[in-house]
């Protein structure tokens, strides 16, 4: 059975879905910049889960969100809109941005062999809907105005907080935001107005101003609800969002709605840290993947040197560490070359090693002892060649690594060429011509194997 563990009870409980089909909400990007690795380790956990509520036999329903207005540079009620800044700083348009970076990151993702969710939804397409769920908050009795915008009174719940653990009664004015107008420290916007001779780039008309724009919290519970109903089964995010964007997504919609729980699971993945220090955009140990593609890493190692550690653990990111994983990630390949391209007779029955690795994906997404269940499959002599490169293609669905097509890459010409002149060079007995010939093939980016019938290519 499917164990998960839920950040709202802080047990880990076996998951039953609501419906049947299994209903996932996962919070998306802000699309104002390139997502850094940190960023990119949530969306591999999440993918993670998708992949192994599938293998398990589950439909899945996903929707992931992009945030392209209303996300304010502090994460609160204060500061700059992160679209605004990202126009600003490259001096184009916020839509020029949201949609440059909306594709940056899709690219991303598809590099890493996460699967898209099935519905993106953009904050800037549903503003009528958060429109209307904040009408019904007020309706509700959950609203107050102020100079600056609509609040959502917190004070009104007496569970807020309850997935953060936050303690109200002790939590003083300024502790976590500016009070402001705010009656409550805890308190957050649904709708900002827009400032006296602000010249927003975007803004909307509502039933509360002529000019103004939505708070980032409103746009998640809104759109989820949407798309999965008043009621889903997992919600998703980094552990940055327990404390403020998760807390008010919950008071949004149970102060909607009055239904509990409005999301039966929470889970939230752990930092990728720097030398000891989360990675942020703000930061200066911001590292996208295309920063690890220029240094000749495989997107694919990054996902398999995540893969290494479990989602709530934090990953201490070094590129000696990144390194390693290479080494592990082309062991695996190699060995499952060399068991294509070698084939061994024996047992096909791979029973135990399937319930291995079922027992730990299922225990609350192991992926560490998921691997080692592969690596026994891979080392199990007595399994015939095809049983143990079957096996490892059954798994990879989990893993997403690509395995099925590890040695079907094209060798391009110019590399073919490099390896028949090698060749030569070693039947004249020219080894250091062979020694230069290997480098250049290796610089290139491939790595070549002499076998007593020739040679075998590889793309590193």
């Amino acid at each position: 059975m499917l164990t998960l563990y839920n950040t709202l009870t802080r047990t880990k409980e076996p998951f039953t879905p609501l419906k049947d089909v299994v209903s996932l909400y996962t919070c998306g990007p802000t699309v104002y910049n390139y997502a850094h690795i940190g960023n990119l380790r949530t969306y591999i956990f999440e993918d993670i889960l998708k992949r192994v509520l599938l293998y398990n036999k589950c439909k899945v329903n996903h929707v992931m969100n992009i945030t392209d207005v209303g996300h304010l540079t502090s994460d609160a009620d204060e500061g700059e809109d992160k679209m605004e800044k990202g126009a600003a700083r490259e001096g184009k348009t916020v839509w020029e941005i949201a949609e440059y970076y909306t594709k940056a990151f899709q690219d991303d993702i598809h590099k890493l062999h996460i699967l898209d969710p099935d519905t993106w939804c953009k904050a800037t397409d549903h503003i009528q809907e958060q429109i209307e769920q904040i009408q019904t908050l007020e309706k509700n009795g959950f609203t107050y105005t102020t100079s600056d915008g609509v609040y959502f009174d917190t004070s009104k719940l007496d569970d807020y907080g309850e997935i953060a653990l936050l303690d109200k009664e002790n939590l003083k004015a300024g502790a976590r935001v500016d009070m402001g107008e705010k009656k409550n420290p805890t308190d957050f916007a649904l709708w900002k107005f827009s400032k006296e001779g602000e010249n927003r780039a975007m803004e909307w008309e509502s039933p509360w101003n002529k000019s103004g724009y939505p708070g980032w919290h409103i746009e998640c519970s809104a759109m989820s609800m949407k798309y999965l109903g008043e009621q889903f089964d997992i919600h998703c995010g980094g552990i940055d969002h327990i404390s403020v964007h998760h807390t008010n997504e919950i008071a949004q919609a149970e102060g909607a709605t009055g239904k509990k729980p409005w999301v039966q699971f929470w889970l939230h993945g752990e930092f990728l840290v720097l030398d000891k220090a989360k990675m942020a955009k703000s930061g200066e140990n911001f590292l996208t993947l295309q920063t690890l593609v220029d240094k000749e890493y495989d997107p694919l190692v990054y996902r398999y040197f995540c893969l290494t550690a479990h989602y709530k653990q934090q990953l201490q990111f070094s590129w000696e560490a990144l390194e390693t994983a290479r080494n592990g990630f082309e062991s695996i390949k190699t060995k499952l070359l060399d068991l294509k391209e070698n084939s061994v007779e024996g047992s096909d029955d791979v029973t135990k090693h399937e319930a291995a690795f079922l027992e730990a994906v299922n225990d609350d997404l192991n992926m560490p002892q998921a691997l080692a269940a592969l690596w026994a499959v891979l080392r199990d002599d007595s399994l015939s060649s095809e049983a143990r490169v079957a096996t490892a293609e059954q798994f990879d669905a989990v893993f997403g690594l690509g395995i099925a097509d590890f040695g079907s890459e094209e060798i391009p010409e110019e590399i073919t060429k490099l390896a028949e002149e090698r060749e030569t060079a070693r039947k004249e007995k020219d080894w250091a011509k062979s020694d230069e010939l290997r480098d250049t093939i290796a610089e290139k980016g491939y790595s070549i194997e002499d076998k007593k019938e020739g040679y075998i290519l590889r793309k590193k």
